[in-house]
């Protein structure tokens, strides 16, 4: 079975950039040092006067807890990785966050030397404290989100393999279904018309090129206008064995031929109308091909024929791989944006449409 691998997800899984993450926490602290200048000369500013020096001295008391603070962000990277459970991780926090406060105070006393009482130095160890303790939570909340956005990647990158490979097995199984019935009819024509028995050989060449480049390049869509001509070499070729039983009624949009669709969506339902609505009768029938896309861009095809038709249990219940196989490939190519629809009763011939985005 091949595949196309320029549509599968091979490349690793990209990471979340850190950049807006550091720019956000270089920019709070720097508003809060300004905050705090502010603060600590409101009656200052009141006055109407500003002391510049407030903010150098915000600067120097803030920024060392700042940058010691930073180092929290590959410990809660160490501890997501060994996977520590809910206690380790409080018993590393709280030794690191002893370390990062004593280190933070000590940096404080020796960058502003003046004399202070011995209760000056307890609050800015416990707001070093507290701030150890905000800052790794929104760390941890932060590799969390990465986490579950990874996860989620993942994920859905997993589903479109999913769905790569299935629709390359539908269409391993499509083809084949095709090849083989369309041998069936030229082996069965040789018996009653040699002749044109070998013009149907060279017609089967020209419709396997057609299946072989597109499995060979890769490419699942095509133009309606390629699919319509190879449903056409398709109907040449059933006409050698069918004769006049077969009149064909072509009602298609001029403008819709460079819509693109999956390769073999047509032919298909036109071979299980012959199969179905000709093969069993000596009757003439008639089949009718339509195309139509309409003012929003949805192209809408219509195979219908005058054969004896089916109850709906017994479309329902059908072990037919043809229409199964269309169905399937639109619902995991398209979702909800493509439908097949089914329209028989007993003796009323029946009609298969397709809508496409």
């Amino acid at each position: 079975m091949r595949m196309d691998t320029a549509t599968l997800p091979s490349a690793p899984l990209p990471r979340p950039s850190l950049a807006p993450m550091w720019r956000l926490y270089i920019a709070g602290w720097l508003a809060y040092i300004v905050m705090i200048a502010l603060v600590l000369q409101a009656e200052r500013l009141m006055a109407g006067k500003f002391d510049p020096s407030m903010l150098f001295y915000s600067f120097i008391s803030i920024a060392p807890t700042a940058m010691l603070l930073a180092l929290a962000w590959p410990l809660t990277g160490w501890l997501a990785r060994r996977r520590i459970d809910l206690g380790g991780r409080v018993a590393v926090h709280v030794v690191a966050a002893l370390v990062s406060a004593t280190c933070a105070h000590l940096l404080l006393v020796f960058l502003t030397p003046t004399p202070r009482p011995i209760a000056w130095h307890v609050w800015p160890f416990m707001y070093n404290l507290m701030s150890y303790a905000l800052v790794t939570g929104i760390f941890h909340v932060v590799r969390a989100n990465a986490a579950t956005q990874r996860q989620a990647l993942a994920a859905q990158q997993a589903r479109t393999l999913l769905v790569a490979a299935e629709l390359g097995a539908l269409r391993s199984k499509l083809n084949p279904h095709f090849l083989f019935n369309t041998l069936h009819s030229i082996i069965a024509l040789t018996q009653r018309n040699p002749a044109a028995a070998e013009t149907a050989l060279f017609q089967f060449s020209d419709m396997l090129r057609y299946v072989l480049d597109t499995e060979r390049a890769g490419v699942d869509r095509v133009t309606l206008d390629a699919e319509l001509d190879f449903v056409r070499d398709y109907l040449e070729l059933e006409s050698l064995r069918l004769g006049e039983r077969l009149q064909v009624k072509w009602d298609l949009d001029p403008d819709a031929g460079d819509h693109l669709l999956p390769a073999l969506t047509l032919q298909p339902l036109v071979e299980n109308s012959i199969k179905h609505a000709f093969n069993p009768h000596s009757r003439p029938g008639l089949l009718r091909i339509g195309s139509r896309r309409d003012p929003a861009g949805m192209l809408h095809l219509t195979v219908s024929d005058d054969g004896p038709g089916a109850a709906p249990g017994a479309v329902a219940a059908s072990q037919g791989l043809g229409i199964r196989t269309i169905e399937r490939r639109l619902a995991l190519d398209y979702g909800g944006r493509a439908a097949l629809s089914i329209d028989s009763r007993p003796g009323a011939g029946f009609t298969v449409t397709i809508t496409l985005p």
